[in-house]
């Protein structure tokens, strides 16, 4: 079986872990060549001159075993030290935490990149070094990134993804999301004959609007997704997000943040099936075929099971249609 994961920062990998878990427990492989993760590249950004990019290094921490597992982001083991050197000299941003470690990450990547190597190229030679037991592709090698409309003491303005998320926390209020670059951006190399070649497509309980909603922007992909059988896992439990703040993602386009509601953001010419939590049983999506089943990533065994449900009913769906 050939499984596209459309895989976002700490819920998409953690989900990966579960399903490449599932997976070699029954076929003895541990999921290279049997997983194809498209990763989010839209909250990419450039600091101090290095080219970050948060969601596929989660991933490829997090199924590599560098991961930092409490905080689900960064490296293990980290420190701080060029951070707080920068910081002597007054360099700004200094709400970012950039840590020693992840510097080097950053490092080759920006140096391949200055050297004239794609995003894939170069994400392909990181993954070199952590084996994460799946094929790690961005979704473009364009430059896209999301800038997040705020009105603050400093009047209307775009920020970057990433100052409104992790310097502000989403508190306040985005009156736009805009995917800079995303209309004029291609699938990178691999993308869509990964998806044509698939046999189902999973979605994670990643962010609906910047993390799978920006993979799904890219001109090409919703539509090769469309095409299969496509299973999604709620990132919304109880009427909240299940960590980080979706919500302020969801009501900047006008979602409520219910379960529900996000499957109908997606819509049924995208969704086959949908995983909801318990306590968000008795949804009904026009369409779609809703389960429920625990949700919350209590651990190893949770999350793998999780995983296990969202693909035991994208098979049973796609031999439905067939």
């Amino acid at each position: 079986m050939r499984i596209v994961v459309l895989a976002g920062g700490i819920g998409g990998a953690r989900f990966l872990r579960g399903l490449r878990s599932t997976l070699a427990e029954e076929t003895n492989n541990p999921g290279s060549g049997i997983i194809t993760v498209i990763g989010n590249t839209g909250d990419d950004i450039t600091l101090f001159g290095l080219r970050i990019c948060p969601d596929l290094d989660t991933v490829m921490y997090t199924l590599g075993g560098g991961i930092n597992e409490e905080q689900g982001w960064g490296r293990s083991d980290e420190t701080f030290t060029v951070r707080e050197e920068l910081a002597a000299y007054g360099m700004r941003p200094q709400w970012f935490g950039l840590g020693d470690r992840d510097v080097a990450t950053h490092i080759v990547r920006t140096q391949m990149m200055a050297a004239g190597y794609p995003l894939s190229a170069v994400t392909e030679a990181l993954c070199d070094r952590w084996r994460p037991g799946v094929r790690l592709l961005p979704m473009t090698d364009d430059r896209v990134e999301t800038h997040v409309v705020v009105d603050d003491e400093e009047g209307r303005r775009a920020i970057h993804f990433q100052e409104w998320w992790v310097r502000h926390r989403a508190a306040i209020p985005a009156r736009e999301i805009v995917s800079v670059g995303a209309a004029d951006a291609k699938p990178a190399p691999g993308v869509l004959e990964a998806i044509a070649e698939a046999d189902v497509v999973l979605l994670p309980p990643s962010n609906p609007v910047v993390s799978v909603g920006s993979i799904l922007g890219v001109p090409g992909i919703r539509d090769a997704v469309a095409a299969k059988t496509v299973v999604g896992v709620s990132p919304i439990i109880g009427g909240a997000p299940v960590r980080g703040m979706a919500d302020a993602c969801l009501s900047a386009i006008g979602v409520a943040s219910t379960a529900g509601a996000v499957a109908g953001h997606y819509g049924a010419d995208l969704l086959d099936g949908w995983l909801v939590d318990d306590a968000d049983a008795g949804t009904e999506v026009a369409g779609i075929a809703v389960r429920s089943r625990p949700l919350y990533m209590t651990g190893p065994e949770a999350t793998a099971a999780i995983a296990r449900a969202a693909l035991d009913l994208a098979v049973e769906l796609k031999e439905r249609r067939a």
